[in-house]
């Protein structure tokens, strides 16, 4: 669901996303994040899997960078919170947050490049409009280096 210009998704913690500690395994981050990220753009009427089927194109992680501040666990209902910070022609920066459900304080902070590319060439490819309208719609413009998440070497969107 939709808060403003940031899309709020819900994944609770089962005992296959926890290490032997007992803790959300670091990668299982990404499966979530992945997921959320797949639910905006299906909120927002632009599915990938329509992207793919008429388009013969697809999102590709280009750079992730993932800040583990306290841990999840057991049970744990997560809010997943997605932010498009800028959105290009063929590329978006997001920002990905993670929280326990009814806490302010994040739990991990996901910051990622996103390229589109063609599914033959496996090249850059310019999104249609109605993706890149819907995407750039949510970017609340937060430049590389105004975000201490993206610091280290995030690249701009192209144009």
């Amino acid at each position: 669901m939709f808060q403003g210009k940031k899309f709020l998704y819900e994944v609770r913690v089962y005992f296959e996303d926890t290490d032997a500690g007992g803790i959300v395994y670091h990668a299982t981050y990404l499966r979530f994040a992945e997921r959320a990220r797949s639910e905006m753009l299906r909120a927002l009427g632009v599915p990938h899997a329509e992207l793919v089927a008429r388009h013969g194109m697809f999102f590709v992680v280009r750079r992730a960078k993932l800040d583990y501040l306290r841990p999840a666990r057991l049970d744990d209902l997560l809010v997943v919170v997605t932010e498009v910070l800028a959105s290009g022609g063929a590329s978006a920066r997001l920002r990905q947050s993670f929280y326990r459900r009814g806490e302010t304080a994040a739990l991990v902070v996901l910051t990622l490049s996103l390229a589109s590319i063609g599914r033959e060439n496996q090249r850059p490819a310019r999104l249609p409009e109605r993706w890149r309208r819907a995407m750039t719609d949510l970017a609340i413009g937060i430049p590389s280096s105004g975000d201490p998440h993206l610091r280290g070497g995030a690249s701009g969107c192209d144009g």
